[in-house]
């Protein structure tokens, strides 16, 4: 997913801050008007995909005293400090490794060549920056820098995986 060049700012200036609280940054996300900006910091444990109520309220002090001091928002905000949950976003090429096999929600910048933006169904591969899922209609490759969202769909499956952490990632 792209961010603007203000969310990658904030991004840069945050992420060193986080990784020192033990955290990674899942995605940055700023919308709104210079009248009342919302930022919404998505967060986890590296190990577990988790972020419980304390960790989001240290994190939201950290990130708060550091935005204070760099001001890259002009303007009033609303910082939002969250986990990803359990039908997480899906951004990184490590996020479609890690879900391989499980069922997702994608939405596309850019039609595909069959002129279909949104997909539904099974992560079966990812590399190189190219998603492939097994769809009703078949199989689907994308590029991930042509998503605009895609999530993980929270059913059974998903629940029983995620119930003690992350699944692990797949060996290469």
């Amino acid at each position: 997913m792209k961010q603007t060049p203000q969310e990658r700012k904030i991004n840069e200036i945050i992420s060193p801050i986080v990784e020192e609280l033990g955290f990674t940054i899942v995605q940055v996300k700023l919308s709104g008007k210079e009248t009342g900006y919302t930022l919404q910091v998505m967060a986890e444990d590296p190990n577990t995909g988790r972020l419980g109520i304390d960790d989001c309220t240290k994190l939201s002090h950290s990130i708060s005293d550091i935005l204070d001091v760099e001001d890259p928002i002009s303007g009033h905000y609303n910082l939002e400090v969250s986990s990803p949950g359990i039908d997480r976003p899906l951004i990184h090429e490590r996020d479609y490794l890690r879900f391989n096999g499980f069922e997702c929600k994608v939405e596309l910048a850019i039609p595909s060549e069959v002129g279909q933006r949104r997909f539904r169904g099974f992560i079966t591969g990812c590399a190189d920056g190219i998603v492939t899922l097994d769809t009703d209609n078949g199989q689907v490759e994308f590029d991930i820098a042509n998503v605009s969202k895609a999530k993980l769909v929270l059913n059974d499956t998903l629940i029983k995986a995620t119930k003690d952490g992350l699944p692990k990632l797949a060996e290469a």
